[in-house]
């Protein structure tokens, strides 16, 4: 499946399924076909993907002090923070512009 973000307040925002997914999941929400954020839920929205960005980041620090880092950098060639930083952004606009973001709609 691929995920449509739409916002009138941003241009569109689309990920793959599991990308998707993972967003949708460190929102605390169900992966759906359907859905939206309301505006008075987008602060808690980009508390939450920060803190997950602080945790993958703090676990990054960590793998790199135990020599690890290397290793999962090849395996991983685009991090959380990429995936996450254009909703982060999307977030952000529609929040000031006081506009839902939907999708599948």
């Amino acid at each position: 499946m691929i995920y449509k973000f739409k916002s009138k307040a941003t241009g569109d925002l689309i990920m793959l399924g599991p990308n998707g997914d993972q967003l949708l999941r460190l929102l605390g929400r169900e992966p759906a076909a359907k859905g939206i954020v309301e505006v008075a839920d987008m602060p808690a929205a980009r508390q939450r993907l920060q803190a997950a960005l602080a945790e993958a980041e703090a676990a990054a620090a960590q793998a790199g002090a135990d020599g690890q880092a290397d290793d999962e950098r090849a395996r991983e060639a685009v991090g959380l923070r990429q995936r996450l930083w254009p909703m982060l952004q999307m977030l952000e606009r529609a929040a000031a512009a006081r506009e839902p973001i939907v999708w599948g709609v």
